[in-house]
């Protein structure tokens, strides 16, 4: 089944207040009507019915896919349509989905949902059921109106495109969208179930809006670690900034707590600056038995210098010996204190490797750690 799309942006949008029309407006680094060319990508020939003014603004390169064709828009919706529909008649596809371009937050589920029905029955749109009560009334309520078997429209609508080509062609003008048109023509459109998230940019908050859903303001970041100690001649061990009495002591350059060693590195992992190594290379004298808070607390620095917040840290332990259970409570407080964080944004846990291998037979200690970086 060939599919061909019609991406209708030939309006001024004025009401969506801005410099310039609303499908030509920055949305989380991208404008609007970039986004929702690519919601599209792979599917078939796009076709994009445009004011003839911006031609030039969506000319074929780095983004804009060699698939798109400009089509020049009319004085209405339904003029722009059949524009679109009439630049495919001459290699017609079997189905053409019909989409506003100020809809940027069409999900590939909702397509897919459109696709399948329209193919299955002939036409085909999403649409969202009313919850909400309806009123009727001017400066105060005249009266109610049911809302049972109300739902609001959303694009994109899905047809045969041999029959929604004749249906628009048939048409007298003033349709409300292409269901309409395509029920003057006696064709029945199914609907399936739209998103609510598939919102139509119309008025002045509505960029803003569309860019929470997006969660433009977040830029999440995850880093793992891992880190490995051997066990030497000693009374204790320190683990997460904890210090246990032991029968043996972790070797290492610096206090050698591998708990915090790993949680480092997944900050730095997760900011992409290398390891702990980098920071402080072992051949430095300065760094010898050096507490490793000193190394947390400075990727703790350079996360909140990358205007980073810590949500959540997740350190586990690997050894048979000492147990790390009675002292899990108290690492947890000292790694949100040095990570300034809630307590209950921090996890620690311990495993054993069933006696197998250096943890298992007590030569050393291993960890494990995760971060989540969350930066507006």
């Amino acid at each position: 089944m060939r599919i061909a799309v019609i991406i209708v942006a030939a309006g001024r949008g004025s009401r969506a207040g801005g410099p310039v029309p609303k499908q030509w407006q920055m949305l989380a680094g991208r404008r609007v009507i970039d986004r929702t060319i690519a919601a599209f990508a792979g599917l078939g020939p796009v076709v994009v019915v445009l004011h003839p003014d911006d031609f030039g603004l969506l000319a074929p390169g780095p983004g804009i896919g060699s698939g798109i064709r400009l089509v020049a828009g009319a004085a209405t919706r339904e003029g722009s349509v059949r524009a679109g529909l009439e630049a495919l008649a001459a290699d017609p596809p079997d189905l053409v989905l019909i989409h506003d371009g100020a809809r940027p937050l069409v999900q590939p589920a909702l397509i897919a949902r459109v696709i399948a029905a329209a193919a299955r029955t002939g036409a085909a749109a999403p649409a969202v059921p009313v919850t909400d009560a309806l009123w009727r009334g001017g400066e105060a309520v005249q009266g109610t109106v049911a809302r049972e078997g109300l739902w609001r429209a959303q694009t994109p609508q899905g047809f045969a495109y041999g029959a929604i080509l004749a249906a628009h062609r048939a048409h007298a003008g003033g349709a409300a969208d292409d269901v309409a048109v395509a029920q003057a023509a006696g064709m029945t459109v199914a609907i399936v179930a739209g998103d609510e998230d598939n919102m139509k940019i119309t008025g002045p908050g509505d960029l803003a809006r569309a860019a929470r859903i997006l969660g433009e303001e977040l830029d999440i970041r995850t880093g793992n670690g891992f880190d490995v100690h051997r066990l030497g001649a000693g009374d204790h061990v320190i683990l997460c900034g904890v210090r246990i009495a032991h029968d043996a002591a972790l070797i290492g350059h610096s206090d050698a707590d591998v708990g915090l060693h790993a949680l480092t590195d997944a900050i730095l992992g997760a900011l992409a600056e290398g390891d702990i190594g980098r920071h402080f290379p072992p051949s430095d004298p300065q760094w010898k038995g050096a507490a490793s808070e000193i190394f947390l607390a400075h990727a703790v620095t350079l996360a909140r210098g990358r205007g980073f917040t810590i949500t959540h840290a997740d350190v586990t332990l690997i050894c048979e010996r000492p147990k790390i259970g009675p002292h899990a409570g108290a690492m947890r407080a000292e790694l949100a204190r040095i990570l300034g964080i809630d307590a209950g944004r921090v996890s620690v846990k311990a495993t054993t490797s069933e006696t197998l291998g250096f943890t298992g037979r007590g030569e050393g200690i291993a960890a494990m750690a995760t971060a989540t970086l969350v930066a507006p």
